[in-house]
């Protein structure tokens, strides 16, 4: 399953980051993040539940870039 998130973020390095932290989360299968669009695209593994799968990159990307924000 593939969702699109809106982030906010401040520069692309921090993107990077984040892009990151995301695919390290258990979980995820892939993740994008676009800086230009403001947008993260994550692909979960099968069988996992987004929304507890995305706490946890929420929790991982604020541990790179503590400013950063994803609207879930």
């Amino acid at each position: 399953m593939k969702k699109v998130y809106k982030i906010e973020v401040d520069c692309a390095n921090c993107a990077n980051k984040m892009e990151e932290a995301a695919r390290k989360t258990p979980g995820v299968q892939a993740a994008t993040v676009n800086f230009m669009t403001l947008k993260m695209n994550v692909e979960f593994e099968p069988g996992q539940d987004p929304a507890a799968v995305m706490q946890q990159v929420r929790r991982n990307c604020k541990k790179v870039e503590d400013d950063c924000e994803i609207y879930l």
